[in-house]
């Protein structure tokens, strides 16, 4: 067996637990220790002296469009597949595929081909069932169904609420899709969480309130993403995390966006702690290799960009700028995504816990990372990349 013992850390579990040794074993953490040592023992094993550089959980990216995006202005504007590098290069070793709006020229197999490729060279994949559009798009013909029997689904999104381009769902449908997440989720020990993508329209959240006040479904079952649209939505997040409810925001924006009043990721987090939202209810994703349009108020395209895996390092980072603890962040980036989605194995430095790992300066730049215990970045340069 093949062991690497990374040697003085300051460790972030996402909780600081000081200055320590991580062996991993077999994929897992095997030991934390203030000084472990397997010389003399006839054992393989490869020593990474960390120097003091901080050792945090792998990052967990709740939404990426590992298959590439449909454009909004057009075929030709489809945008491309991740290679394994975009992630790992970003400190990201978990990540949750979504197709998003176009679920006609994208499909679900072609992404679930996808996610088994990327685990196949590294990293760790899951997959939403369904897409933007209720009733949901999926393999088996039900959204229960998916999530139980097919083991890289572990719920339904991201399907879309006040937006121009969903099929506008009524809260009935809305409680009926969570419903049938959760049980599948049960049935298939998974989280069965139902990951909503919340637009511009006015209605904001109130469909999820409705389903909630109406329906026998709960507030904790669903996980909104790009609340950071304006401050008011945020706020309207804010109240319902109260309730139990995962709040994400997202990472990747344009200058164009910023100025129209959408929110930085680390802005969020920050306004979050003025608000006294607990730290463990808001999560920052990338949307990587989505389409990020610009529309006006008609409705029309203004402007096109790709979504970038590595905004939520970026996110992070100017998180820690304003000053934000540490432990905060990392749970924003990792743990608090992996809990909300029931991947219990992810976001945490302990032993059992999947050897996902970065070891980053204090400024977050990363230097190395490992998935499951295989290294994918060595002195901030990546070793092991997509096969094409």
């Amino acid at each position: 067996m093949f062991l690497t013992l990374i040697k003085g850390a300051q460790v972030y579990a996402p909780e600081a637990l000081g200055r320590q040794d991580v062996l991993i074993a077999d994929g897992k953490i095997a030991a934390i220790g203030s000084s472990l040592s397997l010389q003399g023992q006839g054992i393989d094993v490869l020593e990474v002296n960390a120097d003091g550089a901080l050792l945090v959980p792998g990052f967990v990216d709740p939404l990426v469009h590992i298959s590439g995006g449909g454009g909004e202005g057009g075929f030709h504007t489809r945008t491309p597949a991740m290679r394994l590098s975009d992630a790992s290069l970003a400190g990201v070793t978990t990540v949750i595929a979504a197709l998003g709006t176009d679920a006609t020229t994208r499909t679900l197999p072609d992404m679930l081909a996808k996610a088994r490729a990327l685990d196949f060279e590294g990293l760790s994949t899951y997959c939403y069932t369904g897409s933007y559009e209720l009733p949901a798009r999926t393999i088996t013909g039900s959204v229960r169904d998916d999530i139980i029997l097919i083991d890289k689904f572990i719920g339904v999104g991201e399907v879309a609420i006040a937006d121009h381009r969903s099929s506008q769902p009524s809260a009935h449908e809305l409680a009926k899709v969570a419903a049938e997440a959760r049980v599948g989720g049960m049935l298939a020990g998974k989280g069965g969480i139902t990951f909503v993508h919340v637009g511009e329209g006015r209605q904001q959240l109130q469909c999820i309130e409705t389903a909630v006040a109406d329906y026998d479904v709960r507030f904790s079952q669903f996980y909104p993403t790009h609340l950071n649209r304006n401050v008011s939505l945020l706020e309207t997040g804010f109240r319902l995390a109260e309730q139990g409810m995962t709040l994400d925001v997202t990472a990747s924006t344009t200058p164009a966006l910023l100025a129209q009043g959408e929110l930085s990721a680390a802005e969020c987090l920050e306004r979050a702690q003025h608000a006294g939202v607990a730290d463990t209810q808001l999560s920052f994703s990338s949307d990587g290799h989505a389409s990020l349009p610009d529309f006006d108020e008609q409705g029309r395209l203004r402007g096109l960009q790709v979504g970038r895996i590595m905004s939520l390092t970026e996110a992070a980072q100017e998180a820690l700028q304003r000053g934000i603890d540490i432990s905060t962040v990392i749970r924003a980036i990792s743990t608090n995504a992996a809990r909300t989605l029931g991947l219990t194995h992810k976001g945490h430095i302990r032993v059992g816990a999947d050897a996902d790992l970065v070891l980053a300066d204090a400024k977050l730049n990363i230097q190395h990372v490992w998935s499951r215990g295989r290294q994918l970045v060595q002195d901030g340069k990546a070793i092991v990349d997509s096969h094409f």
